[in-house]
Formats: structure tokens, sequence, C-alpha cells
């Protein structure tokens, strides 16, 4: 059998020892000492080959702006905001489509093959977000798929004009639609509105809730209650929810167990939520990160991303996925083999269930999107924060990394 690209020696995330076989843009077999020709070789040296990682929430849209704000001057938590709403009538769509490019650049060089991101409209910014990353979609698909989910970040309802451009991204190429309620006069009529959008184009629904250090009040019960009404349960996914980190664990089960049911899915956010998290306290401050292993083990579909990187809500941060992972270890104390390769699947495959791709994965058939990690297996990868040294999209070399070299003398 002839290939295209033959990886040797390589090492599932489950453990399995195995040789990948590609033709294609595909993976057409998968065993041990494969026998065939093929155009390139590769030997994996017993190192972790993964499905390609997936970054399901980040904002290319405003990254690389942190030297253009004005510094932080007060720990106000809506302060980032301001911050980033100030400088928006500065962006161009060449602006954005030169930034958004050095972000995704890095997150391809990490390893990630599949991304959801965030573009914000509003009348300060008009569509020039949503235009300058949607010219790179396109122009990078040789290494990674993009989809674009527009978001009102400084409300809808009460924001003039900004439903309408909202509409204008459905009809041009946006495939989610997102929302922030909490930056909205009528937080419950922004969630029912964007339920509407959704329904009318046929779109998945991404929102920004829950922020905070009290769970009084969650918008995510209202979410989970329209998503059940609507059917659009394995269609909707909550970013954030810092809220569910304050709350006791009999409630916090019951959450979890509302939101498995609704079809309803979470994405965790460590850097920005630590970032931004406990900002009405001088002391005591909480970790304002969800438990996400204990919401995956009541059935909600989990994903760990980066949302911001270089702005006024992430001022660190290089697309990463697996530093993202050790971070959110590290801070929800999960640290153990079983606890690790959950959270490996919350930027590999729980990833991709919630961005709905039913081909996503190591299995004959499968588009060949795959990544090299230098480490044997995910629980090393995710503690030493492994280099990735290589990704393939469609069975394409997207980067090369070399492994590191001590020169003794």
């Amino acid at each position: 059998m002839g290939f295209d690209l033959l990886l040797r020696n390589a090492r599932l995330p489950d453990g399995t020892a195995t040789d990948i076989g590609i033709a294609a843009g595909r993976i057409a077999a998968l065993a041990p000492g494969l026998d065939g020709d093929a155009t390139e070789v590769i030997d994996c040296a017993g190192r972790l080959v993964s499905p390609g990682f997936v970054e399901t929430h980040i904002h290319l849209d405003k990254t690389c702006t942190i030297d253009r704000c004005a510094c932080e001057t007060a720990r106000f938590p809506h302060h980032a905001m301001e911050r980033t709403s100030a400088i928006k009538h500065t962006f161009t769509v060449e602006d954005v489509t030169s930034r958004a490019r050095r972000t995704l650049e890095k997150c391809i060089s990490h390893g990630t093959t599949l991304m959801r991101t965030h573009a914000e409209v509003d009348p300060k910014v008009g569509l020039r977000g949503f235009e300058g990353v949607k010219a790179l979609v396109d122009e990078y698909g040789w290494a990674i798929d993009v989809e674009i989910c527009v978001m009102p970040q400084e409300g809808l309802l009460n924001n003039p004009g900004t439903d309408e451009l909202m509409v204008a991204a459905l009809r041009n190429g946006a495939r989610v639609v997102g929302a922030a309620p909490s930056y909205d006069s009528d937080p419950a009529g922004q969630i029912r509105r964007v339920f509407e959008l959704a329904r009318e184009y046929d779109a998945d629904i991404d929102m920004h809730v829950d922020s905070g250090s009290s769970a009084a009040h969650l918008d995510t019960r209202l979410v989970c209650e329209l998503t059940e009404q609507y059917r659009w349960g394995g269609r909707v996914a909550c970013g954030h929810l810092t809220k569910l980190s304050v709350m006791p664990l009999p409630e916090l089960d019951e959450m979890a167990r509302r939101m498995a049911d609704a079809g309803v899915a979470l994405t965790v956010l460590p850097a920005t939520d630590l970032y931004l998290g406990g900002r009405d306290k001088d002391h005591r401050i909480e970790r304002s990160v969800a438990d996400a292993n204990r919401l995956h083990r009541q059935g909600v579909t989990c994903s760990i991303s980066s949302n911001n990187i270089l702005n006024a809500f992430t001022p660190l941060g290089d697309g990463q996925l697996i530093r993202m992972a050790n971070l959110y270890a590290n801070v929800t104390q999960h640290a153990m083999p079983e606890d690790l390769r959950e959270t490996w699947a919350m930027f590999t495959t729980e990833s991709a269930r919630l961005m709905r791709r039913p081909d996503y994965g190591i299995a004959v058939g499968n588009p060949a999107d795959l990544t090299l990690i230098d480490a044997p297996d995910p629980v090393s990868a995710i503690r030493e924060v492994a280099p990735t040294l290589a990704a393939f999209k469609a069975g394409r070399r997207s980067f090369t990394r070399q492994p590191v070299v001590l020169h003794k003398p």
C-alpha cells in the first residue's frame, strides 16, 4: 500500500503504539509495522501523536492590543472592556488582519488545527473586526479550520445598530452567534434574542456568561431552559462561568446535571479568569476557574481555551494549549493521571465535540489532522508543558520544531 506520509513508532493518547499511514489527506491505516511505500516517513520514536488541538474560544479581533490600551489603574472588574472599547475606533480591517495573523500563526505553531474565534460588532468597530479575521480563514486553511462567532461585547438591546451588524455578519459567513449578557441593560432579553438569531440562521451559540464571585444568580439557568425549549442541545456553549467556582459542591453538581441534561457545554478560560477574577476584593481572592473535571464527570462537554492573548483582558499568553491545560490543572488542583488524561481531552476530543466535528480523531478514514508532541503520553505532556514538534493538516505538515539537543562537552 502506498502512503503520502507514514508516521512510524507513534504513541496515541490512549497508550497504543502504532504506525499511522496517510493518503489523500486522510488516515488510511493504523497498525504497528505498516508495510508499504511512502513519499515521506517520520520516525516519532515513541512520542505522543494526538488529534490536532482545538481552540474553542479565542478573540483574534482584539489580540495584540495591550500596548495600545491605557495603563491599568483600577481593579474594577469591567475595566478591561472599557480600556479596549476606547481604542476600537483605531481598528482597521488591515490592522485586525495583521494582529490576528500574528496570534493565529502562534496557535498553529503550537499544534492547533481547529479554532472558533469570536469577533465583536458594535457601532464603534462596525464589521471591521469580523472582516479582518474573516480574511484569514481561507488564507490559512492549509493549516487550520477557523469558524467565526459574532458577538455583542458592549451590549445588544441597549446598543442601537448592533443587532443589524450581528445579522450582517451571520449573512456573511459567521457560523456561530455569541453573547455577553452581563454588559446589556436586559441580560435575559439579550440571551433570548441570541437564540432567535441562532434559530433564524441555523447557527450554534457560544456565550460569555456568569463571570463573578457570587452564584446567587446564574444566566446559565435561562440558557439551559431555552436550549431545551428550542431543542438546541449540543449546539450551545457557555464560556467563563467563574461563578461555578464559588458554589457549594451539592449546588455545583446540581448545576452540572442541569447543563448535561440540556446539552449545554462549558469552556473554561484559565488565563483570563485568573487575571480578571476577584477584582472586587483585596484579599482572600478566589481562583475564579470552574472545575471542568467535576462537571465533565457529571456529563457536561467541557473545553479549555485561551480566550484573549496580549490584550487588556489577558496581557499574557502565546496560544499554547498545553500550557493552558497546565495552568488549569494547577489552579483546580488536578494532577493525578486520570485527571490529566481527562484534561487532555478538553482541548482535543471534547473540544471537537463542542464544535460538532464528528470526523475528528485518529481513526481510519478521518482527516489526518495530527499533532506530534515531545512527550510519551498526555500526562507527561501536561505536567511538563511539553513542546509540540510538528502538526499535520490533512496530512500536510504545517510547522516543524526541532527537539532540544544538549551539546555536552
